[in-house]
């Protein structure tokens, strides 16, 4: 299963359409771009096991370059385009890339990571002179390359605790490029996914589940239709006009679309949807009760991360009966450990951790930093991703919160998530984000930050209608000690929210003041 076999079958198939534009990309088309990228590559003296980058915008030329690198046996980074010149050059130095792919888009920034960066090569899409992209690729041949065999992407955690961390596997131990995986086996099995499906992905292709489930899809033989950027009512417009079966979303796309007019929401047919996949943050309950009560049982969740230690799965009909829930194991072994790595019985809660199913399985190590990888892992060898838990009688997996964002206070352990659960189903709040801030007296005090739905109504009298929509939901110790307002929070298009700027902020403040004080 390979776009390269689908070209031989079907070759004038759109593998890929862009949602805005509505420009399309065939199998054929994509089989012949992506051999010329792998030979530039070769041309380049980029060799099986070494590394590239890439740093665009969902461009049409994106899953060309990927299934370019995957063919030329390459590890290949996917770098956020929102990141800062520092924080790309980071990666680009950490991850050892001998090339670095981008758009006249980004070129501001990439001219910045030029400066910052100069051992890395740049080649950039819609750019001309030297550094086209375009041009140098079409002097290449459509053929494959000589030692073509299976390349595998390395990507870079999104950063929300500390520094980005590149997640590297392995090279397939089989060479063969249209080798399939496990994932490809789930979307068919678990997800009913299809050669007959016109997939949406509305997030950015540069993180883990867009490029991953994208890339599968074409694997199998679908179409996949991507959304230059995500907006709610465009979403809803897309899944009619290309009558979408299959799609990935996150959280904020199903608060953002739910929080349209009725009128709005109710003037678009979503009848072909049969599968909407959704993942990487926390989802509140109500949101996911709505969603399926407009959509119909067609939300498939699952929690995983970009290190592939493991994954759960869930139905909506296993969700309407386990609300809150994850789903059970549907690879590695669950497990749910104290601070010894022990297991504690079902219906506590502790960290999660996976048990690879398969020992001979390739492993996951977290590039340049032994010492992380080494966190992740606890005596027995089973791996984290640092969450938070209890699995019920029946197997089901339930998130508390991550590790990392526990606030204590007075003593006591608060977990964020449930706080922002209940204060993005308030009608007039957009977004929220719950930090622990320092406290002279508690350690740590419990602080909302808020991102209204209408900036003009972000007062103190809101703050006040938010506490008393709190105060009979949570008990005293969980409620926010104060409520402050922005117009955005620092969260990743993928959902994940960047808490750590946020309490690096409040930190820093709290530090200025304690000195004027003194």
């Amino acid at each position: 299963m390979h776009p390269s076999i689908h070209k031989q079958t079907n070759p004038a198939k759109p593998a890929i359409i862009m949602a805005g534009s509505g420009e399309t990309i065939t199998y054929g088309e994509l089989d012949a771009r992506s051999n010329q990228v792998a030979q530039l590559l070769r041309a380049r003296g980029i060799k099986v096991g070494d590394t590239v980058a890439l740093c665009m915008e969902n461009h049409p030329w994106f899953f060309c370059l990927a299934w370019g690198f995957q063919r030329a046996g390459v590890h290949y980074v996917g770098i956020s385009s929102r990141l800062t010149p520092p924080e790309i050059a980071y990666i680009l130095e950490d991850s050892g890339a001998k090339l670095l792919f981008g758009s006249a888009y980004l070129a501001g920034t990439l001219d910045e990571v030029a400066r910052l960066a100069p051992q890395v090569a740049q080649l950039r899409m819609d750019t001309p002179g030297e550094m086209s992209a375009e041009a140098a690729i079409a002097a290449m041949p459509t053929t494959p390359v000589a030692d073509e065999r299976a390349g595998v992407d390395m990507l870079y955690s999104s950063g929300t605790t500390g520094r980005p961390k590149g997640v590297k596997i392995p090279l397939p131990e089989d060479p063969a490029i249209d080798a399939t995986n496990v994932l490809v086996q789930l979307a068919m099995m678990a997800y009913g996914i299809n050669e007959n499906a016109v997939y949406l992905s509305p997030a950015p292709l540069y993180h883990a589940a867009p490029l991953r489930w994208s890339m599968t899809v074409h694997k199998i033989g679908g179409t996949v239709v991507v959304m230059e950027k995500f907006d709610p009512e465009g979403a809803l417009a897309t899944i009619e006009k290309y009558r979408i079966t299959d799609g990935q979303f996150v959280p904020t796309h199903f608060v953002r679309m739910l929080k349209l007019p009725e009128e709005v929401r109710k003037k678009y047919d979503v009848s072909t949807l049969k599968c909407a996949i959704h993942a990487a943050a926390p989802i509140p309950v109500p949101v996911k009760e709505a969603m399926i009560e407009w959509w119909g049982p067609v939300l498939y969740e699952y929690y995983a991360g970009t290190e592939g230690n493991g994954s759960t799965f869930i139905t909506s009909q296993e969700w309407l009966k386990k609300k809150g829930s994850v789903g059970k194991a549907l690879s590695g072994i669950l497990h749910i450990c104290d601070e010894n790595g022990d297991e504690v019985p079902r219906g506590t809660e502790g960290q999660v951790f996976f048990e690879p199913s398969d020992p001979n399985l390739p492993s996951f190590e977290y590039h340049n930093d032994p010492v992380k990888t080494a966190e992740s892992r606890n005596k027995h060898g089973w791996s984290s991703l640092g969450d938070v838990g209890y699995m019920d009688e029946d197997g089901y997996l339930f998130l508390t919160d991550r590790k990392s964002f526990m606030i204590i206070s007075g003593g006591v352990n608060i977990y964020p998530q449930e706080i922002e659960n209940l204060l993005v189903t308030h009608p007039k709040v957009a977004d929220a984000a719950v930090i622990g801030a320092p406290d002279p007296d508690m350690g740590e005090r419990v602080v909302a930050v808020v991102q209204p739905m209408d900036m003009g109504e972000a007062t103190p009298e809101l703050a006040a209608e938010l506490t008393e929509y709190l105060s009979g939901q949570l008990s005293r110790v969980k409620m926010p000690r104060q409520i402050d307002f922005r117009e955005q929070l620092p969260r990743e298009l993928t959902g994940k929210l960047y808490k750590r700027l946020l309490r690096d902020e409040y930190k820093e403040a709290y530090e200025k003041a304690q000195q004027s004080a003194a």
